[in-house]
């Protein structure tokens, strides 16, 4: 016998707060403003709950918050409440709505498509819903199956999310931003001293190829493997002094290509 009143005790609270929330629509539509502060507050977790599911990694919940309170207070003043439809059914694809155009304007360092945005955001929500239904990291191929795509489209939602956040080059390449360590951009590469041997390589490379055997073969043994002009001498069966000429010889003609190919 006490079952019945606890059954129809549902239905009943929720045709009285329907009944509260069209009153205070009434009121505030009659320009009560108080009216309209108590709706604004009564579905502020509502928006409060939209705003952190599009919450990442560098995107602070403040912002997300303001921008879903902002959509929530534009739907207070459109929703239309003599249609009959309860207001939880208008302001979420309204508060959504202000969510969605927020990150697009806002929130990525790169440009990405439109369509790329959601699909990265459809992969991050399923992948956090597998997490917690398997308690592991979920395998793109099961990320895949439960969006609906192929396991490119997944690849290619993870590569475009890298193109949310960005860091200055002039900002500290130490984590916490302590003074006295160099930017990141100081940090990104060096001087590589052997730069311009790779260019000498190619702009001396033909004419090296250029010389009489001989010569080259000298070239060899002196630059590559380091030998003296007596020791060169001995390998090739001719004196020093006929080495000290060649070599000469050799490297004048070279000094010329290059000249010239710096002049050019």
């Amino acid at each position: 016998m006490t079952a019945a009143p606890a059954v129809a005790a549902g239905p009943c609270r929720a045709a009285g707060e329907r009944r509260a929330e069209t009153l205070l629509f009434e009121r505030s539509a009659g320009g009560d403003d108080g009216a309209r502060e108590q709706i604004v507050s009564l579905f502020l977790p509502l928006a409060r709950r939209l705003a952190l599911r599009y919450r990442r990694g560098g995107e602070p919940a403040e912002d997300l918050v303001q921008v879903a309170s902002m959509g929530l207070v534009k739907a207070v003043e459109r929703f239309d409440h003599r249609r009959g439809a309860p207001f939880a059914s208008y302001a979420v694809p309204t508060i959504d709505g202000e969510l969605k155009r927020y990150l697009r304007d806002t929130s990525w360092a790169a440009h990405v498509p439109q369509r790329m945005r959601e699909r990265v955001r459809e992969v991050e929500r399923a992948s956090e819903r597998l997490r917690l239904r398997l308690g592991r990291s979920p395998t793109t191929d099961e990320v895949a199956d439960s969006v609906g795509v192929e396991v490119t489209d997944v690849l290619e939602a993870a590569e475009a999310a890298t193109a949310y956040n960005a860091l200055s080059l002039d900002a500290p390449g130490h984590a916490d931003g302590e003074d006295g360590y160099p930017s990141r951009a100081e940090t990104v590469g060096a001087e590589e001293e052997r730069y311009d041997l790779v260019e000498l390589g190619v702009t001396l490379g033909p004419a090296i190829r250029a010389l009489p055997a001989r010569q080259r073969a000298i070239l060899l043994l002196r630059f590559r493997e380091d030998m003296t002009q007596s020791e060169i001498a001995r390998v090739m069966g001719i004196s020093q002094m006929h080495v000290s000429r060649l070599l000469r010889q050799a490297l004048a003609r070279l000094r010329a290509v290059a000249r010239v190919r710096h002049a050019a």
